[in-house]
């Protein structure tokens, strides 16, 4: 059954009534496990490692809490934000303080321009100051060129090269998506990354004229509130609250506890192996990294398991560094972002005390900044110990911003093939394997191998899952179909 067709062999069980087991303990596995108790479900979570939350990780540094992951979530998609009220912490939801930031290029911090998506101008004059006279004058050329073929997807750094020329991809086009995906803009699906520039660029002759398209609709269409959230304390703290409601329902989490094997019964169920445990369910939600997912599924759909296996990551770490507040003066914004162009080490930072209100608040004579380190295919920096990423971020905040001072305290966290890749044809693979999946009742996978790799990507991926174990295939061809766009939080993130 295809995952774009009809509901075709629903599982014989229901939901409400029947044992669901959930793999992996990031926010897309807890949050399928809340959305399972809701419906009336018995679950058990099993998570490999001691600590729940995948990719989202609180920490402290000198008295202040602060994110070791990612730090913000979409707004304007309802998924993430509606979990965090569901999960009681609807009065810790904050926007950022400041949402201005600037983008370090050709040598100084300049502030980040208006009017394009992800760094796709609908104008030459919308990257003034960030281009050059030339790369400005080549945007302008856009209009007069004849249509470019897409076809069934396409690099978004290409393409936008092509019609613009490489300046444009090369300042600012990638480092919104390194932000996003640690990834390179010349490999990464236009479909599946920018899905929205993607169909209107389809749409259009020009590429200028598509983005003016989406900003005259979202103008039309314009929402009121922050565009992204955070939330005091960290959003590493939502997977713990989401896990605290899953238990408080009477779910069952077991951490430390790696599934080892994926198995059908006789009677239509499955069951799962977990190191000397032997779980029996009437329902599986493979909610892992790709690599992980694949050898779960290898002996009962090995066909999806070979498309897991070639789904590529990108390994990153952050650095957080925690100064007295009386010997740093930073620049006014959120922190800003470099181009890989400009030859740097770092690919963002953020001043995490200024971007987030409940930072400063906790310790006003402590500043905490972030910087973050690594891309697709950049190991050798990620080999270095510790110091050494300290010691290349605080020289490079020195460059962009004069902090001189010596850090009180730092720590950095290592994100080992932490962002999945979204190369030309990913939707094409993501399709492939829901296909394959689909045709074992009682099976579903969700997460950031799949519709996007934000928190309400994942969020709505788990809900997807969801529904396709109860029968219901809507939302998981509509993820399939339309991605969710992951757009950039502002510098570092």
């Amino acid at each position: 059954m295809s995952a774009t067709g009809t509901a075709g062999s629903a599982p014989s069980m229901r939901p409400s009534t029947g044992h669901v087991v959930v793999i992996g303990a990031g926010i897309a596995g807890l949050a399928a496990a809340h959305r399972l108790l809701e419906r009336g479900a018995r679950v058990t979570v099993l998570e490999a490692d001691r600590r729940l939350g995948g990719k989202l990780r609180p920490g402290q540094l000198e008295g202040v809490r602060v994110d070791l992951g990612a730090e913000s979530m979409l707004a304007r998609r309802p998924e993430a934000v509606a979990l965090a009220r569901e999960v009681g912490l609807a009065d810790r939801l904050q926007p950022p303080a400041t949402a201005t930031a600037s983008i370090w290029t050709r040598g100084a911090l300049r502030p980040m321009p208006k009017g394009h998506v992800m760094g796709v101008p609908g104008s030459a004059s919308a990257l003034a100051g960030v281009l050059s006279e030339e790369g400005l004058a080549r945007i302008e050329r856009d209009a007069d060129l004849p249509p470019t073929e897409i076809g069934d997807d396409v690099a978004v750094g290409e393409y936008v090269a092509q019609r613009l020329g490489r300046e444009v991809v090369d300042r600012l086009v990638e480092p919104l998506l390194g932000g996003v995906y640690a990834g390179d803009a010349y490999r990464l699906s236009m479909r599946s990354a920018v899905p929205q520039l993607f169909q209107a660029a389809r749409a259009h002759p020009s590429l200028t004229e598509a983005v003016r398209d989406i900003q005259a609709k979202a103008e039309a269409n314009r929402q009121t509130g922050p565009v992204f959230m955070g939330l005091e304390g960290g959003v590493g703290t939502l997977p713990l609250a989401v896990a605290g409601s899953v238990t408080a329902r009477g779910g069952e989490i077991l951490t430390a506890t790696p599934a080892t094997e994926l198995r059908r019964t006789a009677d239509g169920g499955w069951r799962v192996t977990a190191g000397d445990r032997v779980l029996h369910a009437d329902a599986v939600i493979v909610a892992v990294p790709a690599p992980a997912a694949a050898g779960l599924l290898s002996a009962e759909c090995p066909a999806a398991a070979a498309e897991l296996r070639a789904v590529e990551y990108a390994s990153m770490a952050l650095v957080t560094l925690a100064y007295r507040r009386g010997e740093v003066s930073l620049p006014d914004g959120s922190g800003f972002l470099v181009p890989p162009v400009d030859g740097r080490t770092i690919k963002a930072s953020t001043f995490a005390s200024q971007k987030w209100g409940w930072i400063a608040a906790e310790n006003p004579d402590v500043v905490v900044v972030r910087t973050s380190v690594g891309r697709y295919g950049e190991t050798e920096i990620l080999q270095r110990d510790d110091a050494h990423l300290v010691e290349v971020s605080r020289r490079d905040l020195k460059a962009a911003t004069g902090l001189e001072a010596m850090p009180l305290r730092t720590e950095v966290t290592r994100w080992t093939d932490g962002l999945p890749q979204y190369p030309v044809g990913h939707h094409a693979r993501v399709a492939r394997v829901r296909d394959h999946v689909a045709k074992l009742p009682g099976l579903a996978v969700c997460g950031a191998p799949y519709d996007g790799v934000g928190i309400p990507a994942c969020v709505a991926s788990a809900y997807a899952a969801v529904d396709q174990i109860g029968g219901d295939l809507r939302a998981v061809r509509e993820l399939t179909a339309h991605p969710v766009q992951s757009l950039h939080g502002g510098a570092g993130e």
